[in-house]
């Protein structure tokens, strides 16, 4: 009897640190195609959408990427390190892969990635295969040229395929091009001050558009990070038709610079 618990107590231990280092991912089923979303730091993630492999802001070790293959599209929201590094680009892309980017990113391209970029100003529209993608504005309240995010220098981004539309927000204060949304399948939502918006605040803009499923992203600030548990009870309690998905994006050893 001591052996068998013994051997129960290691098998828990090792499910627990295993857990605790290793991605977690969320598979949701829409009308089109399976959409798998892998979080690997901070504001870095991986999407799969049936068969096409999407990297938001990819940064931090190169080798994270490396059981998803090579993606077909790489979208990059801003110049800040916590999005954007020339390094981890240059070992994670291939002569298939596009990258979308605003004009100040791309000014920070090297020639061998800047040959496979499409720039995307606020509003902008393109297709690529069944997926077509549009520029959002992402920026800080009050507008302010002295601001973390200036309006027209980022992007936050929308993927639309078929029925489905996912919401990538960026580094963003609740802005109203935000609130307008509508029919928002999937939803990724920063809250770390004094960079995006404080709890309260993100809350009151998803409730706003209401997504059918929200994902907190992007949410270590100055004071660490913010209580995205206290996000979804408070979402869950106004609207429970929102779904609030809770994942490991700060896994142990992550270290994000704003």
């Amino acid at each position: 009897m001591m052996i068998l618990l013994a051997v129960i107590g290691v098998a828990a231990f090792l499910l627990f640190s295993n857990k605790a280092s290793a991605p977690i991912n969320s598979q949701v089923k829409t009308d089109d195609a399976k959409l798998v979303v892998t979080p690997v730091e901070h504001a870095s993630f991986v999407l799969k959408w049936g068969d096409v492999t999407i990297f938001n802001d990819p940064v931090g070790k190169a080798e994270k990427y490396q059981s998803f293959g090579k993606p077909d599209i790489v979208l990059l929201s801003d110049i800040h390190e916590d999005h954007f590094n020339v390094a981890v680009l240059e070992n994670l892309v291939s002569t298939g892969t596009l990258l979308i980017v605003p004009n100040e990113v791309y000014k920070k391209l090297p020639k061998s990635l800047a040959e496979r970029t499409t720039v995307m100003s606020n509003g902008d529209i393109h297709t690529i295969g069944d997926i077509t993608v549009t520029a959002m504005p992402m920026y800080n309240l009050p507008a302010s040229s002295e601001a973390y995010h200036v309006k027209g220098r980022g992007n936050g981004y929308i993927l639309e395929s078929g029925e489905t539309k996912i919401y990538i927000a960026g580094d963003t204060a609740d802005i109203p091009e935000m609130l307008a949304l509508t029919d928002v399948d999937m939803a990724f939502i920063p809250m770390n001050l004094p960079y995006t918006m404080d709890v309260p605040t993100a809350v009151k803009a998803v409730l706003a558009f209401a997504p059918k499923v929200v994902y907190p992203y992007h949410y270590r600030g100055t004071d660490g990070l913010s209580d995205v548990s206290e996000f979804a009870r408070q979402v869950t309690n106004s609207n429970p038709a929102i779904s609030v998905k809770l994942l490991d994006w700060y896994p142990e050893g992550a270290e994000i610079v704003e």
